[in-house]
């Protein structure tokens, strides 16, 4: 009996006595993923509320007589007059390693049946972007293992670069792709998909899975059948999970797939609100809605964290109208455009990437050496075979000079063509790029082209193991080193 007493007196110590004190309104009226709630005058925005049932809300609008608050989850249950309470805090996220390998909702959430994440720490969704003082220029590149974009708009770590196109043009498969070749790079990936079927981000978690991607990936899903606010918060979760990372000195990577949905979802919201609406029914402050996102992407200095963060934005356009709303809002606001064409994609030129419209505002500088020094005539090569082609395309008499333009376009679109889930390394499409600009499939058939260039890099690989290794120095190739790949792909060339 004395243990007893004992015990349940150091319970009584250690019990906390303090009142739980908290302001709490009333539901005035709740519909279509929107309620009002009065009598919380002290209320932040942004701030996460609770209701009774366990429903959580965020505040969106500030009224003289109510606030504004969408509702993050299923709201079919919430009545009029049902009471809601201020948390204090802004709405934040769990963030940490324990997310990598994780498929989380919105707010965080696992929703992979793998059990509770153990988050050791929580983010803001809505944080400040990096001061111009605390980043670094891009100059480090991020290989995504497509020949197509490392040679022609290549893309840097603390980019912010737009992938941009029709439905069913490859967009989505280009960034799988460069997730799928930061394996082994120490580069942490974030995967958003906004407003998707679950069955097609259950088929992207799988094909990462099977390619070892998910070791690295954090996916954070907004399935379509969810309300719009979650599809509106889930770029912001993942960008707060990235800043973690990057904060600490580690590199990432996020993908937002895609942010058409968001700014729709955005703009039911604004509408559901009675924001007036502007152009294409958006509301005035979309654009302030991807800017604030996308800035929060740097290369950060030694003194700020020393991480980085690379953005790939995804846009989806109707009828390959990039002058519509949003379109031209992302493409002010990134570095560069990846502008895929349904034309390209339907004549089996894949990854379907129009030369012309497609750029990289940071350019060289996110390349290696050896890349820089093979790629460089190549845009210009092809954007003059692609107009030739055009041109003359009605006409059979053709000069010698405009069949050789013509003879060596055909071969260099070849060269370009890649299978998805493939990525290449960077010494081998360096190697490829070098024997389509030196001349030395010119007489190649174009239908042996891809098996030529195939074959090409495994015989390099045995014949200057050395070259591979200063290829990656980052420097460009010296002389010599350019007269023996010559002699390799010479030595190739009699045996093909």
């Amino acid at each position: 009996m004395q243990s007893i007493i004992e015990g349940i007196k150091e319970k009584l110590k250690t019990a906390d006595s303090s009142i739980d004190v908290f302001q709490t309104g009333t539901v005035v009226t709740v519909a279509d993923g929107i309620c009002r709630v009065s009598g919380l005058a002290d209320v932040m925005a942004g701030e996460m509320l609770e209701f009774d049932n366990g429903l959580r809300g965020m505040v969106q609008d500030l009224d003289r007589d109510n606030v504004g608050v969408i509702l993050l989850g299923n709201y079919e249950k919430l009545q009029e007059g049902e009471q809601a309470r201020r948390t204090g805090r802004i709405i934040d996220v769990p963030v940490g390693e324990s997310m990598i390998g994780r498929v989380v909702n919105a707010l965080g959430a696992p929703i992979d049946d793998k059990g509770p994440v153990a988050a050791a720490e929580r983010r803001a969704i809505e944080s400040p972007a990096p001061s111009v003082l605390s980043r670094l220029p891009v100059s480090v590149p991020l290989q995504t293992g497509i020949k197509a974009i490392d040679a022609l708009v290549p893309i840097g770590r603390g980019q912010r670069e737009l992938i941009i196109g029709d439905r069913q043009t490859g967009k989505t498969a280009i960034a799988l792709d460069t997730i799928i070749n930061q394996k082994g790079k120490n580069v942490v990936c974030i995967y958003v998909a906004i407003g998707q079927k679950e069955s097609t981000v259950a088929g992207v978690v799988e094909k990462l899975r099977a390619h070892g991607a998910m070791d690295y990936t954090i996916v954070i899903s907004a399935n379509a059948s969810e309300p719009a606010p979650m599809l509106y918060i889930a770029p912001y979760t993942g960008a707060a999970m990235g800043e973690y990372f990057m904060y600490n000195g580690r590199d990432v990577l996020v993908v937002y797939d895609d942010l058409s949905k968001q700014a729709v979802a955005y703009r039911e919201i604004s509408l559901l609100l009675q924001r007036p609406p502007g152009r294409e029914a958006y509301p005035g402050d979309v654009f302030y809605l991807h800017s604030r996102l996308l800035e929060r992407a740097a290369r950060l200095s030694k003194e700020a964290g020393g991480g980085s963060m690379t953005a790939l934005p995804i846009i989806e356009t109707q009828a390959g109208d990039i002058s519509a709303y949003i379109p031209t809002n992302v493409i002010s606001i990134t570095d560069g455009q990846i502008f895929l064409e349904t034309d390209l994609f339907h004549s089996g030129i894949r990854p379907a990437v129009n030369v012309g419209l497609s750029v990289s505002r940071v350019g060289g500088a996110a390349q290696i050496g050896a890349m820089k020094q093979v790629a460089g005539r190549l845009r210009m090569d092809l954007a003059q075979y692609r107009e030739l082609a055009a041109f003359t395309q009605f006409g059979s008499d053709l000069d010698k000079t405009t069949r050789e333009i013509l003879e060596r376009g055909a071969r260099m679109t070849e060269i370009l063509k890649q299978d998805q889930f493939a990525p290449m390394s960077v010494e081998d499409q360096v190697i490829q790029i070098f024997s389509a600009n030196e001349g030395f499939i010119d007489d190649v058939d174009v239908k042996d082209v891809a098996r030529f260039e195939s074959e090409l890099v495994d015989h390099v690989y045995c014949a200057c193991p050395a070259l591979y290794e200063e290829i990656m120095t980052g420097k460009k190739l010296s002389a010599g080193t350019l007269s023996k790949l010559r002699e390799a792909i010479r030595d190739f060339r009699q045996s093909f």
